[in-house]
């Protein structure tokens, strides 16, 4: 094993663990896959975060074939399926937190109660309708749900979000976990008010030079 996918491998795991560790995700539940070379990396079936090693994650080759000691992740459809279709991502983080799982329950996408969903690219967070886990039924609903998007719930399953880096897609899952969050904690104080397209598109603008950035950068 090279120097350099080594140190993907252990990147994925420290993901995982800080996944657990910031809530967005418990136990074995969720996965995560970075595109590497002509496949992408991708966390094993029910191995706990904290006893993996770099060794156990697995390679997964574009047509489905696993390179590794245990059977990927039982989602490397939609991992796959994500990474061959959209060029845009190089990670695909997917997890069962508890508020963005518990919105998906009700099968409703998450309108632009705050001007932080533009980070997932569009003035809704879908949800995709529900399919039972690790189909094909379940990857094309996700790809369609995600279309102009970077993340998106599954109905009664949980949430996918998606970077041109890990860190990006685990950012973006925590965001839009507290995005759920913040609605189901508006839906119980009364009816929320949602931004108009018009102003996401204008915050989506606004986010290209948002951030630390050298003033010598082109």
């Amino acid at each position: 094993m090279e120097d350099a996918e080594r140190a993907l491998r252990g990147e994925i795991i420290r993901a995982c663990r800080e996944m657990d560790r910031r809530g967005i995700n418990q136990g074995t539940s969720g996965n995560i896959s970075v595109r590497w070379k002509d496949g992408l990396l991708i966390t094993p079936s029910g191995l706990a975060y904290d006893t993996m090693a770099p060794e156990d994650i697995i390679f997964l080759a574009m047509d489905g074939t696993p390179n590794g000691p245990h059977n990927p992740s039982s989602e490397w459809r939609f991992h796959r399926d994500i990474l061959r279709e959209r060029a845009d991502f190089n990670a695909v983080v997917h997890a069962h937190p508890a508020y963005a799982t518990g919105v998906a329950i009700t099968n409703r996408d998450v309108p632009a109660v705050h001007y932080m969903i533009a980070a997932a690219g569009g003035p809704t967070l879908r949800c995709a309708p529900y399919a039972t886990f690790g189909t094909e039924e379940l990857s094309q609903n996700a790809l369609a749900a995600l279309e102009d998007r970077s993340a998106c719930l599954l109905a009664n399953h949980g949430l996918i979000a998606c970077g041109p880096t890990l860190p990006k897609a685990v950012w973006l899952a925590e965001e839009m976990e507290t995005l759920c969050r913040q609605y189901v904690i508006a839906r119980q104080a009364g009816e929320p008010v949602v931004l108009s397209d018009a102003e996401i598109a204008h915050v989506k603008e606004k986010f290209k030079s948002y951030g630390p950035k050298r003033k010598d950068a082109s």
